[in-house]
């Protein structure tokens, strides 16, 4: 039983610390430019946070170790950044919305791609 517990806490600080990023990022990016926060900490503030919330992800969900956990979660925040470039009438709709907008983004941007690793290393 102790095991069990010893195996959740991981898994639950995890969650804990993914819902806290998520709520930063979100601050972050909706009284950013109030709080007269400098462009470059909004804009890859936001990046970098959102790299941290896909390794928290990524190792709640899936990895088993620390170093697929980096990979997966890196190739994974690339390939969305990557999914920018790519167009069709449907993807450019739900990029307008707001869910769009914080899940995939609007604009290719190779220092999002920075910050992602930034975020990720961090976490």
């Amino acid at each position: 039983m102790a095991q069990n517990i010893q195996a959740r806490c991981p898994q639950i600080l995890r969650l804990a610390t993914l819902f806290l990023v998520i709520v930063f990022g979100l601050m972050l990016r909706r009284f950013g430019y109030a709080a007269n926060l400098p462009f470059i900490v909004v804009k890859y503030g936001r990046s970098a946070l959102w790299g941290t919330m896909v390794y928290l992800l990524v190792a709640l969900i899936a990895a088993k170790s620390r170093p697929a956990a980096i990979v997966t979660a890196l190739l994974s925040a690339i390939s969305v950044e990557l999914l920018r470039l790519y167009h069709t009438p449907w993807l450019d709709a739900f990029r307008l919305t707001t869910a769009g907008a914080l899940l995939l983004g609007r604009v290719f941007s190779l220092w999002n791609m920075l910050a992602y690793a930034i975020g990720i290393a961090a976490a």
